[in-house]
């Protein structure tokens, strides 16, 4: 492909990203996969040539933009080589034209910029939400250590004070490797391995995993359990949590058992757990600022409403998550948000609906205390952006 047909490609993927961040359609990710299924004479050099191109434009406009062509040309604005492709070429974009819209630059939607000041992230702390993330890799202890995994990958590097979690160069092809397919190893960011531990789950204990999704956090607590005890993942996304028992498989695991449950009557299916688990993780649904780095096109479907309906199904799923917990008992909230509303502000809001509860003090091995819990951020941390508060039932 031409350089001017790579940006006329990259427009086009634009074009659908940003319908579909408006309309709550598929992610970027999955839409570049699609693009590239049907350009199937674009080679391995084009793919990775048109990627970064959306990426970059994607991190570039804070706004939505409002087509794909203004999402390029504002990136085109501080590139000369990728403003001379719009040369009306074969297979290329048309000629700039004076007074076309350019979409606005800059980090986020305003409210939201609004929103993450008023939760104590300066813009300094906003801007590395924004960074190119890296590839975290947890070890899996049901099946090797570190030195074997270290010994398989040499380039794989220990993320200080994260006892299983390594930090692989971006772009690895993990999954091709043979540690990955024999399961000593998982994909997960190291923000997300250190949130796991404040649930302190132990061998022979009852745990539940309220909103399991695809099980990372499932197969970390798995392993911190030894294979040992009671393991319950739930989700109310079928496909998600079908990935779940594949996975455990591959992994080792043989105590976990999968719910599905259905939105808004959560706890009926769960009536046999009321009052008897050890411990109830819930990552519960959430915004995502934190993983702006991996989803940066999640800043575009953000809306004040969208927010208002996350946070009401965050409280729902607390009172759920509260009621399965034994007396003295522990129950972890976590969101891989950095907006107070989902996790510092939610987590007041639940002691104050719970006199019987109380927060616990934190010791993980990274964080920042905010409210009555932690806070992990690329800019501190270099990790996913993370709130987790442990809540123990008196």
């Amino acid at each position: 492909m031409t350089p001017a047909a790579r940006t006329q490609a990259a427009i086009e993927l634009l074009d659908q990203i940003i319908l579909a961040a408006r309309d709550g359609g598929a992610s970027a990710d999955v839409l570049i996969q699609r693009g590239f299924a049907a350009r199937r004479y674009a080679g391995s050099k084009d793919r990775r040539a048109i990627r970064a191109l959306v990426y970059d434009a994607i991190r570039l406009c804070g706004e939505r933009p409002e087509s794909g062509r203004a999402a390029l040309l504002a990136l085109a604005a501080g590139d000369p080589a990728l403003a001379s492709t719009f040369d009306d070429s074969p297979y290329g974009p048309p000629p700039m034209v004076v007074g076309e819209p350019v979409a606005d630059t800059g980090i986020a939607p305003a409210w939201l910029i609004a929103a993450l000041a008023l939760s104590g992230i300066d813009t300094d702390q906003a801007a590395a939400l924004l960074d190119r993330a890296p590839l975290d890799l947890r070890v899996n202890t049901l099946k090797a250590d570190v030195a074997q995994v270290r010994a398989a990958l040499p380039e794989a590097l220990p993320i200080d004070g994260i006892g299983a979690a390594l930090r692989l160069p971006p772009d690895t092809p993990v999954e091709k490797t043979q540690p990955y397919r024999d399961g000593w190893i998982e994909v997960q960011d190291a923000g997300s391995q250190i949130v796991t531990l404040a649930a302190g789950a132990q061998p022979g204990m009852r745990v539940v995993d309220l909103c399991a999704g695809g099980g990372g956090k499932t197969l970390a607590l798995a392993a911190a359990m030894a294979n040992r005890g009671d393991l319950l993942a739930t989700d109310s996304d079928r496909p998600r949590l079908s990935r779940l028992l594949p996975r455990a498989e591959r992994a080792g695991v043989s105590t976990v058992e999968t719910r599905l449950l259905d939105p808004g009557r959560e706890a009926e299916p769960l009536a046999d757990w009321a009052g008897a688990a050890d411990v109830v993780l819930i990552d519960a649904p959430c915004s995502g600022t934190g993983t702006w780095r991996r989803n940066p096109e999640a800043r575009w479907r953000l809306t004040p409403a969208r927010l208002a309906k996350l946070v009401e199904t965050q409280a729902r799923l607390l009172d759920v998550g509260a009621a399965l917990v034994r007396p003295g008992g522990t129950l972890v909230h976590i969101v891989c948000s950095l907006l107070d509303a989902e996790g510092a502000g939610q987590v007041e809001a639940f002691l104050a609906r719970h006199p019987c509860w109380a927060a616990a003090p934190l010791a993980l091995p990274l964080g920042t205390p905010h409210g009555s819990g932690m806070r992990l951020t690329p800019l501190s941390h270099s990790t996913d952006g993370f709130f987790v508060a442990k809540l123990v039932r008196a």
